[in-house]
């Protein structure tokens, strides 16, 4: 696999809207090119009869079967509130009367 060029790095960081200096991009590209062998040996590894996974473990999702239940009632929301007022929960004032 060839080496990522430090113009290529440049044009990456462009798109991605990063400012690097000279000294950054210079540090950078060696560090991309051994990230992106890395990548390129583990796709090596698995052969044709190995199939792509994305865990290890078998999951599934378990969903709970949607039904409609009948919700509470004003009165039985607001039966344990410290205060009600007009079917609503009555809470302090925490603004003042500036608009």
């Amino acid at each position: 696999m060839p080496e990522i060029s430090r113009d290529e790095v440049a044009h990456l960081a462009t798109l991605a809207r990063i400012d690097l200096s000279d000294a950054e991009l210079d540090h950078l590209a060696p560090q991309l090119s051994v990230i992106l062998e890395s990548v390129a040996s583990i796709s090596g590894v698995a052969g044709a009869d190995v199939p792509p996974t994305s865990h290890p473990m078998p999951l599934t999702n378990v969903f709970r079967e949607d039904v409609v239940v009948p919700g509470l009632t004003a009165e039985q929301a607001l039966a344990m509130a410290p205060a009600a007022e007009e079917q609503r929960f009555a809470v302090p004032r925490i603004l003042g009367d500036e608009q």
